[in-house]
């Protein structure tokens, strides 16, 4: 009899265990469970943690709650200003409403895919290419509302969506290359321009104040000659002021021969006299410049050979 009681009390324990495994179930943490009763879907949401459903009656379908990254295939389109691109990428999702994403859409998934790639080919006609290369982040928000729109009926909200690339046709990126290339050489000849025109202020403020000193110019005439000298590979010509040479042709004449009128023995001594003494400064003279003029001209020939 005892036997016949513990066999009976062991085949019930090994009845509810087995009844116990098949109606407990574990949602994980970022999951929420459904449970649905010959297959009408119960009101409250099942949480993370242990729960118990009853076998061959009630279902659990469990929802993903995580941000879902889908890639949106590469969609080909024309823009609005005639230009052939194709255009991919990518839109972050997530549920919000475990309920609607089962009952109110097949496969929240598959229906957001294709929605996304809707949106985008609609983007692509709307815009121009400048917006698709520059202007991203408007095109980013008007893609996420097309969306978002009937997502909210599935339960699902689009978190934010991202154009990844703009591929264009090899025959515009040549145009745009040529474009570019103009304009960078557009701004390099302003910038030289402007630098020239700088310059010939500079330049004109310089002449004026050498005009109002002379000897500047000689001075900068003298570095300049200093400057090529350093080469030791020109060779210099070098003019002479045509004043020093007419004072040496001066300085080198005979003296004037006089005048038929009669002079008095005295006067005309000492007017003879005189002259002498004068030509005799100025010879003095001519060959004391003359001898600096040499001079000069050695020292600035030892400048050129050095």
């Amino acid at each position: 009899m005892v036997e016949e009681v513990v066999g009976v009390v062991a085949a019930v324990g090994a009845g509810a265990l087995v009844y116990l495994a098949s109606a407990a179930r574990v949602v994980k943490q970022y999951e929420r469970g459904l449970v649905f009763r010959l297959g009408r879907l119960r009101g409250d949401v099942r949480l993370p943690g242990f729960n118990l459903i009853v076998p061959g009656v009630e279902r659990l379908r469990k929802v993903n709650m995580q941000i879902v990254t889908m890639p949106i295939p590469a969609q080909e389109g024309i823009t609005r200003d005639n230009v052939t691109v194709r255009v991919d990428a990518v839109v972050y999702f997530k549920v919000v409403d475990p309920a609607a994403a089962i009952v109110n859409v097949e496969d929240y998934r598959f229906a957001v895919s294709q929605m996304a790639q809707t949106s985008l080919r609609s983007i692509i006609g709307k815009s121009e290419l400048d917006d698709l290369l520059s202007n991203r982040e408007k095109l980013n928000q008007g893609l996420e509302l097309m969306i978002d729109s009937p997502a909210v009926e599935w339960g699902v909200t689009i978190d934010r969506v991202e154009i990844k690339d703009v591929s264009l046709p090899d025959t515009m990126k040549r145009s745009m290359a040529r474009q570019a290339e103009a304009d960078r050489e557009r701004r390099a000849r302003l910038i030289n321009a402007d630098a020239e025109y700088q310059a010939s202020k500079k330049l004109a403020q310089a002449a004026h104040q050498m005009a109002d000193t002379p000897s500047a110019l000689q001075l900068r005439l003298l570095q300049t000659v200093m400057a090529v000298a350093a080469e030791k590979n020109s060779t210099l010509v070098l003019p002479i002021p045509v004043e020093l040479l007419r004072f040496l042709e001066r300085g080198g004449q005979p003296p004037a021969e006089g005048s038929g009128h009669a002079e008095t023995p005295g006067h005309g001594e000492a007017s003879g006299h005189a002259g002498t003494t004068e030509r005799a400064e100025i010879g003095e003279r001519a060959v004391d410049l003359t001898e600096q003029a040499g001079e000069a001209m050695e020292q600035l020939r030892r400048a050129v050979e050095q």
